[in-house]
C-alpha cells in the first residue's frame, strides 16, 4: 500500500505511483504489477451555485433531489396493492438523460411555485479523476498488487519492493504491507527458525535428561543430528528447492527422528554400561545389537515418504519440497550417523569417566 502522509492532491499520488511502478517493473524479482489507481477516467462535475440558489427562493435539497433523480432515481414512498408493499421511484427517461448536459432540461420549483431551470443555478466541467480513492491507516493509499517472478520467493520480491520504494518515494510518500503480505511480514518479524530449532534442540535434551537421569548422555544423542540436516540440505540442493518453510517443517521433524536412531543404540549401551563394561565395549555391542531395527525402522519411513518426494497436482511442490528434507535426512542418519553414534557415545562416557576421576582424585 503506496500511502500519502502529508495530504496532497490525488495527481501528486498517481504521479509517485506512476513513478514507482516503472522501477519496480525493471526489477527481475517482480511480475504482473498493477495499481488499483486509475487518475484519468473521465469525469463531470456538476457544481450548484449555492448563493443563486438562495437569491432565487429555491431549497438546495429540491436541486440535489432533482439532481438525483436525473443521474439515478429519486425514492419517493411506499404503498401497499394486492397484499404487498411496494416502493416509488421517480427517474428520467433513457432519452433525456443520455448526456450529462441534458440535466439544463430539468426544471426544480422555488417557494412561489415558479419552475426554474437547472441551467441558471447548476454549471458542468468535464475533466479527468479517479474513479474512487482509497483509505489506508487514514491515509490516502493505492494498493499494489503484483506476483514474483519465476525462480524468486517471496520474501525476494518483498524485498525488492521496499527497495524500489526507498529509492524512488519523495518524503512524503510511505508503504505498508497489507493482507497476506502483511502476516508474512508480521511473522518474519518474531520467532526466527534457529530460535524454533533451538528450542527444539533444547526440548529434547531435557527430555533425554530426564530419561537418561544424567546431563551427559543426551550429547551423544543430538551429536548425530547435524549429520541428519547436512542429509536434507544435500537433497534440497540436488532437486533445485529452497530452504522455505516447508523444508523447515521437515528439519524439525529430523531433530525427533534423527534421535530415534541414536536412541536405540544409547538405551543398549546404556543398559551394558551399568552391567560393568566398558564405554568401548558397551558402545560395539549397542551398535552391533540394534542395527537391524534401525534399519527396519528407518527405511520403513522411508519408504512411506516417497509418495510425498514424487506428489503431484496442486500443492505438490510443498509436499516435494517437505518429502525430499525428510528422506535426504534419514538416509544419512541412517547410512551415516549410524557410525557415528557409538564414537559419540564412547567420546562422552569416556571424557564423563575422566571428569568424574579427576574429583574422585582431588
Amino acid at each position: 500500500m503506496l500511502e500519502d502522509r502529508v495530504g496532497n492532491d490525488v495527481p501528486y499520488l498517481a504521479e509517485n505511483t506512476d513513478r514507482f511502478l516503472q522501477e519496480a517493473r525493471k526489477r527481475p524479482e517482480l511480475t504482473r504489477l498493477n495499481s488499483s489507481l486509475n487518475a484519468q477516467v473521465p469525469q463531470v462535475l456538476v457544481e450548484v451555485d449555492r448563493d443563486k440558489v438562495l437569491k432565487q427562493g429555491v431549497e438546495v435539497e429540491d436541486v440535489y433531489s432533482t439532481l438525483r433523480a436525473f443521474m439515478g432515481s429519486l425514492f419517493v414512498n411506499y404503498f401497499n396493492r394486492f397484499g404487498r408493499a411496494w416502493q416509488v421511484y421517480i427517474a428520467a427517461e433513457d432519452g433525456y438523460r443520455s448526456q450529462a448536459k441534458d440535466v439544463m432540461n430539468f426544471f426544480v420549483r422555488n417557494k412561489e411555485g415558479e419552475m426554474l431551470p437547472l441551467s441558471s443555478v447548476v454549471s458542468l466541467q468535464t475533466r479527468a479523476g479517479p474513479e474512487f480513492t482509497s483509505r489506508f491507516n487514514e491515509y490516502r493509499a493505492v494498493e499494489i498488487t503484483g506476483s514474483p517472478a519465476p525462480g524468486y520467493s517471496t520474501v525476494q520480491a518483498m524485498s525488492a519492493l521496499e527497495q524500489v520504494a526507498h529509492q524512488v518515494l519523495p518524503k512524503g510518500m510511505g508503504y505498508d504491507w497489507n493482507d497476506l503480505s502483511y502476516q508474512q511480514k508480521q511473522a518474519s518479524t518474531q520467532v526466527g527458525a534457529a530460535a524454533v530449532f533451538g528450542f527444539s534442540l533444547l526440548v529434547v535434551f531435557l527430555i533425554l535428561a530426564a530419561q537418561y537421569e544424567s546431563w551427559a548422555l543426551p550429547f551423544s544423542v543430538l551429536l548425530a543430528t547435524p549429520i541428519a540436516v547436512l542429509g536434507a540440505f544435500v537433497f534440497l540442493w540436488i532437486r533445485g528447492f529452497e530452504n522455505d518453510v516447508y523444508a523447515q517443517i521437515g528439519l524439525v521433524m529430523l531433530i525427533g527422528l534423527s534421535a530415534k536412531n541414536a536412541i536405540l543404540i544409547v538405551e543398549f549401551a546404556r543398559t551394558e554400561r551399568m552391567q560393568g563394561k566398558i564405554p568401548l565395549d558397551a558402545a560395539l555391542q549397542g551398535a552391533r545389537i540394534r542395527l537391524r531395527p534401525i534399519l527396519m525402522t528407518a527405511f520403513a519411513f522411508i519408504f512411506g515418504t516417497i509418495p510425498l518426494a514424487i506428489a503431484s497436482g496442486a500443492g505438490a511442490v510443498s509436499r516435494q519440497i517437505l518429502g525430499t528434507a525428510v528422506i535426504g535426512g534419514m538416509l544419512a542418519a541412517t547410512l551415516l550417523a549410524i557410525f557415528m553414534i557409538p564414537v559419540t557415545y564412547y567420546a562422552v562416557e569416556h571424557l564423563k569417566d575422566r571428569i568424574a576421576g579427576r574429583r574422585s582424585g582431588s
